[in-house]
């Protein structure tokens, strides 16, 4: 919007103190070159033109009506903040975490902060075959030389120094050809030191011919699977400290509770057979069934978006704002990007793309005149008033720059690239809100 209109101004509303929401607190650790996408923001965020302003809920602290009376063009690019449920019997048994609050606690995420994830068992079961179940598979079984030397929390490294878990089974409903992981992750978690692969050749079995018209990244997945698979083990010690396998065409049933039916000890799995090919193919049970032991299970489903607030449209079924090329469904002038507007689903390339298109409806819609620019708006003018009248004071991107200088001083002496604040009271108090 910036770069193609000279006359627009942008500003930016986030809930919490600190920007750069799933590239902070989504991106694994040990992915530093992942997050080099900050910089570009960072860059948008000091144009004179762009302004920040964290600690502010919309919805909350302020309506989507409000905002609406405020500016000319309101875009919703919120993601997605909560998980899919398993809706199993024994989902809310202790040992039993969302892949999400996984991730969020060991990235620092605030409302993930106090989660102390159970790590006593040996082995851990992650329900799902996407990037993310490989993210907490690797964090789980990495040397912690490793992570040392990441941005992960400071409570959570000492957590995996604890952790007993040396065994990680990824578990999915479908078969190798649809999985969701990319070969990037899967290579680095092949090549992890210090942990084995357990692929089972059976499961491959007459899929070099079914994936030879495949598109070529499923195509060089697969085969890096199949080599994996019928790669004779190296010489090893008699004991390899730690072990990951993928397991297919299982579906969660139940997450067995242990005798004093408190604690996941164990999921039972339904064997399923694939009706249909490729990614459209469905996992359909066969009746039979075998249990899995773990102390330890992890949710990775996909993620869902929640409605904002009864203003604006929500599709609950799809779990998006219904919307066409970004534009929201009968509210003209709303506008939304990302997640919120097509599914939980793709990387930070996708994203940045899609957020592309949004901005490019805005500038049509500026152009062709639907969007009435002829009356001025005050933008953050009005807001502050009714931000000031509730209580709240935003974070302006220098104030956020005053807690990165902190989090990243923090860091230098731990050898770290930061150590983050997790606490918002504690990021307020630094920056004297």
């Amino acid at each position: 919007l910036l770069q193609h209109h000279d006359g627009a101004r942008v500003d930016i509303y986030e809930k919490l103190p600190v920007p750069f929401g799933l590239v902070r607190f989504g991106v694994a650790p040990d992915h530093p070159e992942v997050k080099n996408v900050i910089n570009t923001f960072t860059q948008t965020a000091r144009s004179e033109r762009c302004a920040y302003y964290g600690n502010v809920t919309v919805g909350r602290d302020v309506t989507v009506a409000e905002l609406r009376q405020a500016y000319h063009a309101v875009v919703l690019s919120y993601g997605a903040e909560d998980n899919r449920v398993l809706g199993i019997p024994g989902e809310n048994l202790s040992g039993v975490y969302s892949a999400r609050a996984f991730v969020g606690w060991y990235n620092g995420l605030p409302e993930n902060r106090e989660l102390k994830p159970d790590l006593s068992c040996e082995t851990a079961v992650i329900l799902g075959h996407g990037n993310v179940a490989l993210d907490i598979a690797r964090i789980l079984l990495s040397p912690l030389h490793l992570l040392r030397k990441t941005d992960i929390t400071d409570s959570s490294l000492a957590a995996l120094a604890c952790s007993k878990v040396k065994r990680v089974w990824l578990v999915g409903r479908r078969g190798p050809l649809q999985v969701a992981f990319t070969i990037k992750e899967l290579r680095e978690m092949i090549n992890l030191p210090g942990a084995r692969p357990i692929l089972n050749p059976a499961d491959f079995t007459g899929l070099e011919s079914a994936v030879k018209d495949a598109p070529r990244p499923r195509k060089r997945l697969t085969e890096l699977m199949i080599k994996t698979a019928l790669e004779k083990p190296v010489e090893v010690q008699a004991t390899v400290p730690r072990e990951w396998g993928l397991k297919f065409q299982r579906s969660p049933e139940e997450v067995l509770p242990t005798a004093d039916g408190t604690r996941a000890r164990g999921v039972r799995l339904a064997l399923t057979h694939l009706e249909g090919s490729g990614d459209s193919a469905k996992a359909v049970p066969t009746g039979a069934v075998e249990e899995l032991e773990c102390g330890l299970v992890l949710s990775s489903i996909g993620y869902r978006s929640l409605p904002l607030e009864p203003a604006v449209p929500f599709d609950t079924r799809c779990g998006v704002i219904p919307n066409s090329a970004g534009r929201v469904q009968g509210v003209p002038g709303l506008y939304c990007s990302g997640w919120v507007k097509r599914g939980p689903t793709g990387v930070i390339i996708t994203t940045m793309n899609d957020s592309f298109d949004t901005a490019q409806s805005v500038l049509e819609d500026l152009q062709v005149g639907t969007l009435d620019v002829a009356t001025s708006r005050e933008g953050f003018g009005a807001v502050e008033s009714i931000l000031r009248s509730r209580g709240v004071r935003p974070v302006s991107f220098s104030d956020w720059e005053k807690i990165d200088a902190a989090e990243v001083a923090r860091g230098k002496a731990a050898g770290k690239p930061r150590e983050k604040i997790v606490d918002p009271q504690e990021m307020l108090r630094l920056i004297g809100h």
